[in-house]
């Protein structure tokens, strides 16, 4: 009896992958085989396959992937048509501006475990507002976007225009008066990439976010006299209800030509995967196809009843996913994990 032919090593297979790609792709093939290294790499050539067939990519981000400069590489993920909507934190979508105005002014804590309780009312007493190791500016970085945003919410106020929180961003991005005062090379602001590209963006719970706060705070002034100058987190889903079912399309495979991309957890990931059974379920269109890949990075490990920690077979049943779509879950750090996983897809 002839013993059958032995299957090509999946290492074989990755290093053929990579051969064509940059070092950094050559690495991750050789020595990322096991546990989360192997998911990373396997998240990695989905997303790729996903682009190849056809498919468009929607990335979430959540925590704070803005201030940890993300934008190094999800900028050119967005340039070069790797990303093609996001849904992100109020705080992600101002916090890489305000590193765009004020980054010479942050500052790193690096030994912040150790750091007592004076040593943090130290820091506020200085308006240092710290992000696990770097410390915000709040002078140069959030007043100093306050100012300009202001002009533009009392502007659409009085004419009785309406925006949501991303556009107003866009405006002040296009209209060049923060230009002056860029203190990071431009190309590494995924704002900026996001804002040449009109990307669509939604912010579900952008008032928690510092300059929600300040908008609610110029409302309650007076300043602002119509609180629906910004437009709300109910608005964005029902934009992304018609931005689903004009998009989606079935490929080949079987799946949904939109994939989801989830760094982190919270609202960032919850809010936009409900679209597809809000479609099905509320509306009857049983037509539209479920998402077509879905990945997260998360460092909230499997558990019972928490959003981030399941594993995305769950959404099976709540009419989300598909058995049959892709699905990877690296459980590790996405300040890590992302920018090797944009390398992978960027070819470098």
């Amino acid at each position: 009896m002839k013993a059958k032919k032995a299957k090509t090593k999946p290492e074989a297979l990755n290093a053929a992958l990579a051969a064509k790609k940059g070092p950094v792709s050559r690495f991750i093939a050789q020595h990322y085989r096991h546990f989360n290294a192997a998911a990373l790499l396997d998240a990695a050539k989905g997303y790729e396959a996903h682009l190849a067939a056809g498919g468009k990519m929607l990335v979430t981000l959540a925590g704070a992937m803005s201030t940890a400069e993300l934008g190094i590489s999800l900028a050119e993920m967005i340039r070069r048509d790797k990303v093609h909507a996001i849904v992100c934190t109020g705080a992600n979508l101002e916090e890489d501006i305000f590193n765009l105005v004020a980054h010479d002014y942050y500052e790193r804590e690096p030994h912040y475990r150790h750091l007592t309780t004076q040593d943090e009312e130290a820091l506020l007493e200085r308006h240092m507002n710290r992000v696990t190791d770097t410390c915000i500016p709040e002078m140069e970085a959030m007043r100093r976007i306050e100012k300009v945003v202001l002009e533009e919410w009392v502007k659409a106020d009085r004419a009785g225009e309406r925006y949501f929180p991303h556009e107003f961003m866009y405006k002040i991005l296009r209209g060049g008066k923060l230009k002056g005062s860029y203190q990071i090379d431009p190309k590494n602001s995924w704002m900026l990439a996001a804002a040449e590209k009109n990307l669509p963006i939604i912010v579900p719970g952008w008032e928690d976010a510092t300059l929600g706060n300040m908008y609610a705070g110029h409302v309650i002034s007076g300043d602002i006299k119509h609180v629906h100058t910004v437009r709300t987190g109910i608005e964005y889903m029902m934009w992304l209800a018609e931005y689903y079912t004009k998009s989606a399309k079935l490929l080949k495979n079987g799946e949904g030509s939109i994939g989801f991309f989830q760094i982190g957890g919270g609202i960032a990931g919850d809010f936009p995967i409900c679209v597809v059974p809000m479609l099905h379920q509320d509306l009857q269109r049983t037509g539209v196809p479920l998402w077509g890949y879905f990945a997260q990075i998360s460092d909230s490990t499997t558990s019972y009843g928490s959003y981030s920690g399941a594993v995305p077979n769950e959404k099976i049943t709540w009419g989300k996913l598909g058995a049959r779509t892709p699905k990877f879950i690296i459980e590790s750090d996405a300040t890590i994990v992302a920018p090797l996983i944009f390398s992978w897809v960027l070819g470098k």
